[in-house]
């Protein structure tokens, strides 16, 4: 249920969002908020009650829309199928939220089992969140260092970037030989 509640918010919040921000929705934008909605709810779906999921589809849905739209201009990604800000953001909200909506008091269970100590309970919002957010940095640096040093390997066996002609000319010609629209 959880899975379903939020993705259907994130579908709308990301549809009006667009509405009152670009003047009209859009199914593209639909089907982002779909997939964020999904990637929000993904760390909380079994610690978050039905409230939760209702909040963190509906900030999914508005988070990725500016990280996709908002974000992207300004730190000047080349995303084009706008990974960053609906997989990345989405996730990292989501995580940082099931901290909020794991309480008892907002609707959810309220159970924490920390795997290190074997010991089991539950805090505060504040204590969980914390944790949360110490999951969502080491994530953060162990993906940024794994993915750097794949990027120079990357870079050093085969190159990053073609020449500046051949993107020019089109890399299906320039890198398979033949075009993919005759036009």
């Amino acid at each position: 249920m959880n899975t379903f509640l939020a993705t259907a918010c994130a579908v709308l919040s990301w549809t009006f969002g667009e509405w009152i921000f670009k003047g009209k929705p859009s199914m593209l934008g639909a089907a982002s908020g779909c997939v964020a909605g999904l990637v929000a709810i993904t760390p909380a779906a079994g610690n978050v009650g039905i409230p939760g999921a209702f909040a963190i589809g509906t900030a999914a849905g508005l988070v990725c829309l500016w990280g996709v739209n908002g974000l992207k201009k300004m730190i000047g990604t080349d995303d084009a199928l706008d990974v960053f800000g609906v997989h990345a953001l989405g996730g990292i909200l989501g995580a940082l939220l099931t901290g909020v909506f794991n309480s008892p008091n907002l609707g959810g269970p309220g159970f924490v089992t920390d795997w290190v100590t074997a010991a089991t309970g539950y805090s505060s919002i504040a204590e969980q969140f914390i944790v949360q957010a110490k999951a969502v940095g080491v994530t953060v640096v162990w993906t940024a260092v794994s993915a750097f040093i794949a990027y120079k390997v990357a870079d050093l066996l085969v190159g990053l970037r073609v020449s500046e002609d051949e993107e020019r000319e089109g890399l299906d010609i320039a890198s398979h030989g033949e075009s993919a629209y005759h036009y």
